[in-house]
């Protein structure tokens, strides 16, 4: 392989040979503008796991309130109660959501300041009991870590009342950026803490709930924060083992406005490209086709992505943040994304158990 990096060829050898990669190549990952050299590398990282393979999941997104105690400076979706905007779903209404198709419903929402712990356990427990056959992924470690905060709920104690209710597995939302100045600036101090969150991952892996984790980014971290960020990740993993996938998701400025526009689509490639080859150990890295758009996610399957997400209908927290792609896609668009990028469309349920491959 040749770069127009030279740079490159020391970090090409060491994703040859397998060698883990360090901070300092992690820095020169986000500096290089040799990005199709950064996208081929990641191309072969992927293509060493999964060959042409790419995952997709129907899935049924449910937010039930956006209703929060937290006013984080990047979140277009939190409104106060009585607020223009906010909603509070019944357990009738959530459960009347799930469609016959749904093999996933993923479940994150506001820091209620009223809702009981036990309104969540029964908003589980209502689910399984109504389709027993489809997987709940719900409630970010932030969540979990909020029922302590308002409930004193212990996060073991919650997870695996949550387990025994029917829970299967966890998103890997509201990890932000683990960056202490961060969190200050954009008043998210309030929310788990890196600390904070990779606990309560830990404890979830140890109770055999598989997880996922997301980096938010593109609004006001600096590229070693990105980088020490990912590599966080990596140690959380190595010590307990239990996430499926890596979500880089670019910041919406929507009505917020941290920054005058969105990152650009080069960027998000480059961040999947790094992510895939500094998460050595993570089984799988996504190109979240809300976020990034169909283009860029089907660009993405070269830059190191081998999952598209889902169907995801009804997704409110990007939207309403503004995301402009559409709140939902069938089969068949994920499948043109997909085979659009000379992939292979492969259906999964939460946990990447093979549903269908499409030849």
């Amino acid at each position: 392989m040749h770069f127009s990096d030279r740079r490159l060829e020391p970090l090409w050898q060491k994703v040859c040979s397998g060698t883990r990669l360090s901070r300092e190549d992690g820095l020169l990952l986000f500096e290089t503008d040799d990005l199709l050299g950064l996208g081929r590398m990641a191309d072969h990282v992927k293509s060493r796991r999964e060959g042409d393979r790419v995952y997709f999941v129907l899935n049924r997104y449910i937010s039930p309130t956006n209703v929060c105690v937290l006013s984080c400076a990047f979140c277009g979706f939190a409104r106060k109660k009585g607020e223009a905007g906010a909603f509070e779903y019944t357990i009738e209404d959530i459960v009347g959501m799930v469609s016959e198709e749904v093999r996933e419903v993923h479940i994150v929402g506001g820091h209620h300041p009223d809702w009981p712990f036990e309104y969540y356990e029964r908003v589980i427990g209502a689910l399984h009991a109504a389709r027993p056959e489809v997987q709940i992924k719900a409630f970010t470690a932030a969540e979990i870590d909020y029922f302590w905060r308002r409930w004193r709920i212990e996060p073991k104690d919650a997870l695996t009342r949550l387990k025994a209710a029917g829970l299967e597995s966890m998103p890997g939302g509201g990890a932000e950026i683990f960056s202490p100045r961060l969190a200050r600036r954009l008043r998210y101090a309030g929310k788990a803490d890196a600390e904070r969150w990779c606990e309560i991952h830990g404890i979830a892996h140890a109770l055999g709930i598989h997880t996922n984790a997301t980096m938010l980014y593109g609004h006001l971290e600096t590229h070693a924060e990105r980088v020490d960020h990912l590599l966080r990740l990596r140690e959380q993993q190595d010590a307990s083992g239990g996430f499926l996938t890596f979500i880089a998701l670019p910041y919406q400025v929507g009505a917020t406005r941290l920054v005058p526009r969105g990152t650009p689509p080069t960027d998000n490639l480059r961040t999947i490209a790094a992510a895939r080859m500094l998460l050595d150990n993570f089984p799988h890295v996504e190109a979240y086709w809300v976020l990034l758009g169909e283009e860029t996610a089907s660009v993405a399957l070269h830059f190191g992505a081998d999952d598209v997400n889902g169907t995801l209908e009804d997704e409110r927290v990007q939207h309403m943040a503004g995301a402009e792609t559409p709140a939902g896609v069938a089969r068949e668009q994920l499948l043109r994304m997909i085979q659009d990028a000379g992939k292979v469309p492969v259906e999964r349920d939460a946990l990447y158990n093979v549903v269908r491959v499409y030849n």
